[in-house]
């Protein structure tokens, strides 16, 4: 009888103890290899592909929950979210791409796009002049941004080489 009393408290104390852990934010998420978020991400991509923005959202936060410093997750997040017209959270994830890495091309084409749509045309033009210094050869972010501003169009081109 003890004996059983025991394990049912012991049992008890772990089920608290992970619950009192969760609650006091300890991280329960499971860390993906780099191969892992490549895969994910090759997921994503081929989920925007399909224009299914929705699933790629929900791969995406996935990705970032576990990987937070994985700019090309953010990106194709921010993509997402701007295809699906929530501006606001397509905004954020660009920002969130170009913090972690600040030449992330794909990033900054995106993001002028994203600035051009919402009618703040000088900011796209600064994004334009970093591609410019970026890619003074020419690459395809430069050309995608460079129609958009001379179309006051967004491309619906996928997917361009944000690294």
């Amino acid at each position: 009888m003890r004996a059983g009393l025991a394990t049912a408290v012991l049992v008890s104390f772990m089920v608290m103890g992970s619950g009192l852990a969760q609650a006091a934010g300890t991280d329960t998420t499971t860390q993906l290899t780099p191969a892992e978020v490549r895969a994910q991400l090759a997921n994503a991509e081929g989920l925007i592909r399909q224009k299914n923005y929705r699933d790629a959202i929900e791969v995406l936060n996935g990705v970032v929950e576990s990987s937070p410093r994985e700019a090309d997750a953010y990106n194709l997040l921010g993509f997402s979210y701007r295809k699906s017209k929530d501006f606001n959270r397509a905004e954020r994830n660009y920002k969130r791409a170009l913090r972690l890495n600040p030449d992330h091309k794909g990033a900054i084409e995106y993001y002028g796009e994203l600035l051009i749509q919402t009618d703040r045309r000088e900011k796209a033009e600064e994004l334009f002049a970093k591609l410019e210094t970026l890619c003074p050869n020419g690459c395809a972010e430069l050309d995608q941004l460079r129609k958009a501003l001379a179309g006051n169009q967004t491309s619906n081109a996928w997917p361009v080489d944000g690294s």
